[in-house]
């Protein structure tokens, strides 16, 4: 299989039990239907991301605030949105927004986006980090990389975001041996592109590389023109229906 290494395949599982990771839909007005559905009793949610305007925005927003009011009634994880953007936000700006998510949200944790890989950027990483967690007393830190990083930075938060990108480099793709060190619950796929027809395939990767937090969809990036997260797949039932049951491969 082309989605394995030698070193992982002793890890891998067809019984790895898969949640969703929401990455984050479009403003609550306008995407209704989305926030709505995510509050449905019964939903393998393992939590939600929050991007009120690339970030906290300026101030408080009602909608907002009643979306992520209600998952958490529904007690739905919500994560904040901090855009790392490779390593270019300083340390200042991102701890302000980190605040402001807090203080107008109540967020659980954060995810860190667009969260850079190389070794020499962990340091700057692990510090933020840190300083996280000391806002949060107890929380949930993702970091979103969106491939594989250094290594060192699986010992810096609760999970990595190691594949963010389309169905057509998904099914060939290959996961690092080193992960095979650490538990599914450790590692995030996010998929856009994938026909509904490869759906199972989909999940089958997902599983056999060791990551049980999972958003797949069938919306496309057109290009990079547009966000392929912003709105639920066509067939969110059906994976719905395939996850929450602990389908396996």
């Amino acid at each position: 299989m082309p989605y394995l290494t030698s070193a992982a395949t002793g890890a891998a599982s067809t019984d790895i039990r898969l949640g969703f990771g929401v990455p984050g839909y479009a403003h609550p007005l306008v995407a209704p239907v989305e926030w709505g559905e995510l509050a449905r009793p019964g939903t393998p949610l393992h939590w939600v991301v929050l991007n009120v305007a690339d970030g906290p925005g300026t101030r408080p927003d009602p909608h907002c605030l009643e979306a992520a009011g209600r998952l958490r009634n529904a007690g739905v994880r919500v994560l904040g949105h901090l855009d790392m953007t490779h390593g270019a936000r300083t340390f200042g700006e991102l701890i302000t927004e980190a605040q402001r998510f807090l203080d107008w949200y109540r967020v659980d944790g954060f995810l860190l986006d667009d969260c850079p890989t190389e070794r020499t950027a962990l340091p700057e990483v692990r510090r933020t980090v840190t300083t996280l967690r000391a806002l949060l007393g107890e929380g949930h830190i993702v970091l979103g990389h969106g491939g594989h990083p250094y290594p060192g930075y699986a010992e810096t938060a609760d999970q990595l975001v190691t594949f963010a990108g389309p169905w057509s480099d998904y099914r060939w793709s290959q996961v690092a041996e080193w992960t095979a060190e650490y538990p599914p619950e450790r590692f995030c796929h996010f998929v856009h592109s994938v026909p509904r027809g490869h759906l199972e395939e989909a999940l089958r990767i997902a599983r056999w590389q060791g990551a049980s937090t999972i958003y797949f969809t069938d919306r496309t990036d057109h290009g990079g023109r547009t966000d392929p997260w912003a709105s639920m797949p066509g067939y969110w039932d059906e994976i719905v229906s395939r996850v929450g049951t602990g389908v396996s491969e």
